[in-house]
């Protein structure tokens, strides 16, 4: 932890790259764990253009469902700690591939949704996109223009937006620390975000308590939930 609180006080740009894992303390569901399944559906085969397509009011029942629950959700201490470390770092970036929007209402400001927001919906025919925090939301939604909106999110099999990629890899190979905070390691590219930073030279930091495949490549790795973890760097 000095050594970590050492760092983290002589940094000039500071990255923290968060995962699934922060929102799951908060109580999201995620993907991948108990919670994966719905109404015996697979989310890994609902959240893809090709379902979409197929069912759009299935798909949109799903994400009904996802936003209902987050949006009785706060953000936990480790959402708060990030908030305050973007305060206190002379030049600081968070890239998160949450969807939840937790991070922004706990204050932070510098940010990159590299997965885009469930909070937001795109339409398939003009592609204009806009906020919608309607809860329920009426299924399926259309655009003024008569198109059917969707989730502003990344299904599998879709690239990431590549401003929000390029930003976030220019943040990372700019960075003199960045942690990786509850993120599984396994998604790319969201992934090699943090071999990046570590390849030019900044002191990477894994704070997870699983080990992850980015976890033999950090320079240190603390076995800890962040909630716990974070607010004692401050």
């Amino acid at each position: 932890m000095e050594k970590l609180k050492g760092r983290l006080g002589s940094a000039r740009a500071l990255v923290v790259l968060t995962g699934a894992g922060v929102s799951a303390e908060s109580g999201v569901p995620t993907f991948r764990g108990e919670e994966g399944l719905w109404r015996n559906h697979d989310p890994q085969e609902l959240a893809t253009p090709e379902a979409f397509e197929a069912d759009p009011r299935l798909v949109w029942e799903w994400y009904d469902w996802r936003r209902t629950i987050i949006s009785r959700i706060q953000p936990n201490p480790a959402h708060y700690a990030i908030a305050e470390l973007e305060k206190r770092s002379p030049e600081f970036t968070l890239i998160t591939q949450n969807v939840d929007g937790l991070h922004q209402l706990a204050g932070s400001k510098k940010f990159i949704e590299l997965h885009g927001s469930i909070w937001t919906v795109r339409c398939v025919e003009c592609e204009n996109s806009s906020e919608n925090r309607d809860v329920p939301i009426k299924i399926p939604p259309r655009c003024p223009c008569g198109g059917l909106l969707r989730p502003g999110v990344v299904w599998f099999g879709e690239p990431l937006p590549e401003l929000a990629l390029f930003k976030a890899f220019e943040a990372s190979s700019n960075a003199d620390c960045v942690l990786v905070v509850g993120t599984s390691g396994v998604v790319q590219p969201a992934a090699s975000l943090a071999l990046r930073a570590g390849e030019a030279g900044a002191f990477v930091v894994e704070i997870n308590p699983e080990t992850t495949p980015l976890s033999r490549v950090a320079d240190l790795r603390i076995p800890a939930k962040a909630g716990e973890l974070l607010p004692t760097l401050l």
